[in-house]
């Protein structure tokens, strides 16, 4: 079952996801930096993330992902992974394939996801 939540939402998970693993602290600053986004756009989003418990902001502006934060932003991450790589496979450039596959990631069923990494482990 896909927890619904919007690809903005999506998107911002993600990126959090991806700067932890660089970043020894990750904040409203880095993901705008990131995104290039306004921080007042962040500050925002990341009220709305909270709101729905999928971070968790210490006093100091640190940003964590929750336990399910952090499901959605892997899962959305793998989606990414694994598309870009299909269709670089298929000739695609490496930027127009990243760019595609974060359009294709929010939008993709749980069904046709699968069946396209099914395909991708056997080539």
């Amino acid at each position: 079952m896909r927890i619904m939540i919007n690809e903005s939402a999506e998107n911002y998970l993600e990126t959090i996801l991806e700067l932890s693993q660089i970043l020894p602290v990750v904040r409203s600053v880095d993901i705008a930096n990131e995104l290039g986004y306004k921080k007042s756009s962040v500050s925002v989003a990341m009220k709305n993330l909270r709101e729905k418990e999928h971070i968790t902001v210490t006093d100091a502006g640190f940003i964590y992902l929750t336990e399910s934060g952090k499901a959605i932003a892997e899962m959305i991450h793998e989606r990414h992974e694994l598309l870009t790589a299909w269709l670089t496979s298929l000739g695609v450039p490496k930027e127009i394939a990243s760019d595609d596959a974060c359009k294709l990631e929010h939008v993709l069923s749980k069904e046709s996801f699968d069946a396209i990494k099914k395909h991708a482990q056997r080539l």
